[in-house]
């Protein structure tokens, strides 16, 4: 049974941000100084203003403009996000020219997060309509991509996608309450959590599994039994999964170990000395091999990691290595010089990739809300300074651009549907 008992903000002492990292401070009964995250403050620290002096107007005004160009921009070079029929949109990653769950999920999460309803509700029922299975042994989840036209590719899920199409549908059960049919938005969350975790007690599910192991609760690759043995640490998203145990019908206490399950996993998979992660791991962390070759360097999904980490410790400030781990990957890409490091290396820090892309500028900026050091401030006006990424390769680099942009800001929020603060994650 989920606890239903409220903290009440009488019952902490606010004192000052924690390290530098932005996370608020509290005193326990006996006046020890222990580190309280989001969830419970409510306070969301914007970096550019803290340590670039931003006016809130400057910062606004810079987000707004990436919406707009990312969303409404010119049809050949600028926009990702394109509308269709009456009431559907689709985020196309032009590079490849499909449509993804990622990129879905996200612009889901963009809207609901800058409060864009039209935008969120239209992209929606385009991922439901083309891209989530009805029948057959994936009925429930969402093909990972399909066509402009919405043919599916490939009719396997990607776990990421269910995760934030999970998380960014109950934020708008909060900002907008529940609607009909499809638009019952934490109800539509509810069906997928469902299928996340019970998809072998349906019948005729074939090879399709679980999306999260029932045994160490971490979320798998691919829900299907030859890709279900390893993970994507870019995929561990604690913090989630720490919401979902208080928020959901069911499951919550599978939620709440989950979220210490993915902790584990990001500490283990981030490298000692580089704080690099793979894109690819075993369930104890170590890179997989053997899969597709390069996935057990840090490549292009293993930007997101560090984002993950520091959000986490924003929201719940649960484990103190992600200070360490954030500080740590800040100093190896600092030590690159700013302006040179790559976008890809192995663990050990050898560079794989000359390019200097703006997602994993963005990634590195956002990782700077969990650190502690002063250098930070240069990952920050970094990201400041970049253009909003246009051209062949605008979806993965803008897509993360206007999340980081969201996250530094302050703007990264947690929407909550149930009405009150839970103490403490089930049991």
């Amino acid at each position: 049974m989920r606890s239903s008992i409220a903290l009440t903000v009488s019952a902490l002492i606010w004192l000052s941000a924690s390290a530098g990292t932005g996370v608020c401070q509290a005193q326990d009964v006996q006046g020890r100084a222990k580190p309280v995250g989001a969830y419970f403050s409510r306070v969301y620290p914007d970096l550019f203003e803290q340590l670039l002096g931003k006016r809130p107007d400057e910062v606004r005004g810079r987000i707004d403009s990436a919406f707009h160009q990312l969303f409404f921009g010119d049809d050949q070079n600028q926009r990702v996000y394109y509308p269709v029929d009456a009431d559907m949109a689709y985020i196309l990653d032009v590079a490849n020219n499909d449509v993804r769950t990622e990129g879905m999920s996200y612009g889901m999460m963009i809207a609901v997060q800058l409060n864009k309803k039209a935008v969120f509700d239209r992209l929606w029922q385009w991922a439901v309509t083309h891209m989530q299975a009805k029948d057959g042994p994936h009925r429930g989840y969402f093909a990972w991509h399909c066509t402009k036209d919405g043919a599916v590719i490939d009719s396997t899920a990607a776990s990421d996608g269910e995760e934030w199409f999970v998380m960014s549908l109950y934020f708008a059960s909060a900002r907008w309450g529940e609607q009909n049919g499809i638009f019952a938005y934490r109800h539509e969350a509810e069906k997928i959590l469902k299928t996340m975790l019970h998809k072998e007690s349906e019948p005729g599910h074939g090879s399709v599994s679980n999306m999260f192991n029932a045994e160490n609760h971490l979320v798998a690759f691919v829900p299907s039994k030859n890709a279900n043995q390893f993970t994507d640490p870019s995929y561990q998203l604690p913090h989630y999964y720490e919401l979902w145990g208080r928020w959901a019908k069911s499951d919550n206490a599978f939620w709440c170990k989950a979220a210490a399950a993915s902790r584990m996993l990001l500490r283990n998979a981030a490298d000692s000395l580089t704080g690099l992660s793979p894109d690819y791991a075993q369930f104890d962390g170590a890179p997989i091999r053997g899969w597709n070759g390069e996935h057990n360097d840090f490549r292009f999904d293993a930007w997101r990691v560090g984002m993950n980490a520091a959000i986490d410790w924003l929201w719940f400030a649960r484990d103190d290595s992600q200070v360490l781990r954030s500080n740590r990957l800040l100093e190896f890409f600092h030590a690159q010089g700013m302006d040179a490091y790559g976008n890809q290396y192995s663990l050990a820090g050898e560079k794989l990739g000359n390019d200097h892309s703006t997602g994993l500028v963005a990634m590195n900026a956002s990782a700077a809300l969990a650190s502690t050091l002063d250098l930070r401030k240069a990952f920050v006006a970094q990201l400041w300074g970049v253009t909003i990424p246009s051209g062949l390769y605008r979806y993965y680099d803008g897509m993360l651009y206007l999340i980081g942009l969201l996250q530094v800001s302050g703007n990264f929020r947690i929407y909550d549907p149930s009405g009150h603060v839970i103490a403490a994650c089930p049991e």
